[in-house]
C-alpha cells in the first residue's frame, strides 16, 4: 500500500505541473466567408490549415464558422452568427480570429467590439482590394494577394490568338459583384480586339445553354459562380465541371486549385503559398508578436501553368504558351512511361550478354588453361618416365647383358658343330632356338626401355587389362630389385581388370611405387626386404593397386603431405615422384593414398574405375 501510494502521488504531481500547459492550447478561429466550401476560399483554408498545425509548437484547438447569409444579406442580417459565436467563446479565451475572404473580415470588424475586442485579427484568401476601406488596428494583419486582371485577357489572347470573344462566368453574390465592376472596367481596354459576354444575370441553366453554343474563337473566363441570379449557391467547383462538359470554347481561370479541373491556365493565384505564408504569420502572432507590426507584401499571381490534357483537347500548341510555363497532367508517351523498365530489360540483357561473353571466354580460358596444364603434366611425366629409366638404366644394362652372352657363345657352340665333321645339324638348329629365344627376351627389355622414354606429350588412353600392365611393370622392376636383394611378388586376379588409361602411365605409377618401396628398406637386413603388388576388384566397379613393403613405415604427420608437389623425405629427393603419380591417376578418375601397416612396413594404394561392358544379358 505504500507502494500504491507514492505512486498516485507521483502521478498527481506530475499532472499538477503538466496539466495548465496541457490544458491550455491556443485557440484559434476560422471564419469562412460563405461557407467551408466555397472558392477560392476552401482551396486557401485547406492549406492553411494544414501548414498551421504543422508549423506551431503549441497545440491548437482550430474552431470553425461560417458566415452564411453573407451571400446576399447586410451586417444588419447576421444577429445569429453574433449571438453564436458570443455563447461559443463565452469564458473561453481566443488567440486568434483568421478571416478567410473579406466577407468574413468585414464582419469580424463591424462586430469586432461585441465579440473580440481584444483577440488578434489575421485576414487572408482575397485581394487586397476588397478590404482597402476597412481600418486596420494594432491588432490586424493581412495575407492578402494582388491580382493583374489584365493579365487574364492577355493570357488568352497570347494563347489563342484568333480569340474574337470572350465569356465571363461569374454569380451574383456581393463579393462577385465587386468583381464583375472591377472586370468590366479592365475590359474596356480590350474592346477594340474582342467581344465580352457576362453570365452574371444568368441562371446556371441558362449559363451552360449559352456556353455551348457560344461563336467561333471564343473562350470563357470562370471567376466563380458562388451565386446565380436564381438564389442558388454552389460550392466548390461545381459550376466549372458542368461548365467544362457542354462548353464548345477552352475555359481559363485565376485559380491553381481549378487547375486539373477543366481549366487551360494560364497566371494563376498559388493557394499553397497563400495558406503557407498565412500559417507562418499566425504561428508569429501565437507566439507574442503584435499583429500590427507584421507587415507581409501580398502574394502576386505565379508563374504561368497549363494542363496538358486541356491543351491537347483545345488543339493548342505548346509554342504559343508564355516563356517559363509550366505544364502539368502532360501523359506520358510510351518511352517516358516505360523508360526505364526498357532500361532496366536492356541493362539485364547487356548484363546477362557480358556474363555469357565473359563465361565464353572464361570456358575457352580454361579449356585453354587445361590443354596447357595437361601439356605440361604429360612433360612432366615424360621426364619423370626417362628419369624412371635412367634410375633402372643399370639393372636394364644388367639384364640385357644376359641374353647378349648367351646369343654370343650359343652362335660359338653352333659354329663349331656345324664345322664338325660330319656337321652336328641337328644340335646346331637346337642351339638357333636358344638364340631366337635370347633375341626375343632382349627386344623385350629394350621394347619396356623404348616405352619409358617414348615421345612426350603423346597419350593412348585406350582399353587395357591391367594385369598386363602389371606384369610389364613386374618385368622392368625385376632387374632392380635383383640388384638391391629385395623379393618382389605380384598377386592378380583371373579374371580381366579393363581400364582406360595409357598402358606406361599406369606402369610409371607401379614403377615408383615400388622403387620408393625399395629404397625405404636401404637399411634393412636383405631377407626382410619385401615388395608386393597386388590387384583386387573394389564394389565391382574399380580396381585398387597396393604396392606393399615390409620398410620403416612413414611418420603419421607426413601421410598427408607426401603427395604435395616437392615435398619429400629423401635427402636429394625431388618431391616430384608421388605428386606425378598422383597426377596420373586423377587424370584417370581415380584416388591415391598411403598407409601403414599394421606389422611394418608402409602400402601405397591406388584406385582406377573400371569400364563396364554391356553384355547381351543386360538388354
Amino acid at each position: 500500500m505504500r507502494w500504491v501510494s507514492r505512486v498516485l502521488f507521483a502521478a498527481i504531481l506530475l499532472l499538477f505541473v503538466l496539466g495548465p500547459a496541457a490544458a491550455q492550447p491556443r485557440r484559434v478561429l476560422l471564419l469562412h466567408s460563405f461557407g467551408p466550401h466555397f472558392a477560392p476560399w476552401s482551396y486557401v483554408s485547406g492549406q492553411f490549415r494544414e501548414a498551421l498545425i504543422r508549423q506551431s509548437p503549441d497545440v491548437i484547438d482550430l474552431f470553425e464558422a461560417s458566415l452564411e447569409s453573407a451571400r446576399f444579406m447586410q451586417f444588419d442580417d447576421h444577429a445569429p452568427v453574433v449571438e453564436y459565436l458570443r455563447s461559443l467563446f463565452a469564458g473561453r479565451k481566443l488567440d486568434l480570429v483568421v478571416a478567410m475572404g473579406a466577407p468574413a473580415a468585414r464582419f469580424v470588424q463591424h462586430y469586432r467590439s461585441q465579440l473580440f475586442p481584444s483577440t488578434p485579427l489575421l485576414i487572408t484568401g482575397t485581394d487586397q482590394r476588397t478590404f482597402s476601406d476597412i481600418p486596420l488596428t494594432a491588432d490586424d494583419t493581412a495575407v492578402a494577394v494582388t491580382v493583374d486582371l489584365t493579365k487574364f485577357i492577355e493570357n488568352i489572347l497570347q494563347v489563342l490568338p484568333d480569340t474574337t470573344h470572350i465569356a465571363w462566368a461569374i454569380g451574383v453574390s456581393p463579393s462577385e459583384r465587386f468583381w464583375t465592376a472591377e472586370l468590366r472596367r479592365v475590359s474596356q481596354s480590350f474592346t477594340n480586339r474582342v467581344t465580352f459576354e457576362w453570365f452574371n444575370e444568368l441562371p446556371l441553366e441558362d449559363m451552360l445553354k449559352r456556353a455551348a453554343v457560344l461563336p467561333p474563337h471564343s473562350a470563357i473566363f470562370y471567376a466563380d459562380v458562388r451565386l446565380d441570379t436564381a438564389g442558388v449557391p454552389y460550392e466548390q467547383d461545381r459550376v466549372l465541371a458542368r461548365l467544362r462538359e457542354t462548353t464548345n470554347a477552352p475555359i481559363f481561370g485565376y485559380l491553381d486549385g481549378y487547375l486539373g479541373r477543366g481549366i487551360v491556365g494560364g497566371h494563376l493565384i498559388s493557394t499553397q503559398d497563400l495558406g503557407r505564408q498565412a500559417a507562418a504569420v499566425a504561428v508569429r502572432i501565437l507566439g507574442g508578436e503584435t499583429a500590427g507590426h507584421i507587415k507581409t507584401p501580398p502574394l502576386e499571381l505565379g508563374a504561368p501553368m497549363y494542363d496538358w490534357r486541356e491543351l491537347q483537347r483545345w488543339n493548342i500548341s505548346e509554342a504559343s504558351l508564355p516563356p517559363g510555363s509550366v505544364v502539368r497532367f502532360r501523359e506520358l508517351t510510351a518511352w517516358e512511361r516505360y523508360r526505364w523498365l526498357v532500361i532496366a530489360v536492356l541493362a539485364a540483357m547487356l548484363f546477362l550478354v557480358g556474363m555469357v561473353t565473359w563465361l565464353l571466354l572464361e570456358r575457352r580460358n580454361r579449356r585453354k588453361a587445361e590443354v596447357e596444364a595437361r601439356r605440361r603434366s604429360l612433360e612432366v611425366v615424360h621426364l619423370s618416365g626417362t628419369a624412371e629409366a635412367g634410375a633402372l638404366s643399370a639393372s636394364f644394362a644388367h639384364e640385357l647383358s644376359q641374353p647378349l652372352l648367351s646369343i654370343m657363345l650359343s652362335a660359338e657352340t653352333a659354329e663349331r658343330l656345324l664345322g664338325a665333321e660330319p656337321p652336328n645339324v641337328g644340335r646346331a638348329k637346337e642351339i638357333l632356338g636358344d638364340i631366337r629365344q635370347a633375341d626375343q627376351h632382349a627386344t623385350e627389355i629394350i621394347s619396356h626401355v623404348k616405352k619409358l622414354l617414348k615421345r612426350r606429350g603423346e597419350v593412348e588412353a585406350r582399353e587395357l587389362d591391367l594385369n598386363r600392365a602389371l606384369a610389364d611393370a613386374m618385368q622392368i622392376l625385376s632387374p632392380e630389385a635383383k640388384k638391391r636383394n629385395v623379393t618382389l611378388s605380384a598377386i592378380g586376379t583371373q579374371q580381366q581388370l579393363l581400364v582406360r588409361a595409357d598402358s606406361i602411365h599406369l606402369q610409371q605409377v607401379i614403377l615408383n611405387l615400388a622403387r620408393n618401396g625399395m629404397e625405404a628398406m636401404t637399411d634393412m637386413a636383405p631377407d626382410a626386404r619385401r615388395i608386393t603388388i597386388q590387384m583386387a576388384l573394389m564394389a565391382g566397379s574399380t580396381v585398387e593397386v597396393a604396392v606393399i613393403d615390409s620398410g620403416t613405415g612413414i611418420a603419421e604427420h607426413k601421410l598427408s603431405k607426401i603427395f604435395d608437389t616437392f615435398y619429400t623425405t629423401k635427402e636429394h629427393g625431388t618431391g616430384l615422384g608421388l605428386s606425378i603419380a598422383r597426377t596420373i591417376v586423377e587424370t584417370y578418375g581415380g584416388k591415391i593414398w598411403a598407409e601403414n601397416c599394421a606389422g611394418g612396413g608402409a602400402v601405397f594404394r591406388f584406385t582406377v574405375p573400371m569400364i563396364h561392358r554391356r553384355t547381351s544379358r543386360d538388354g
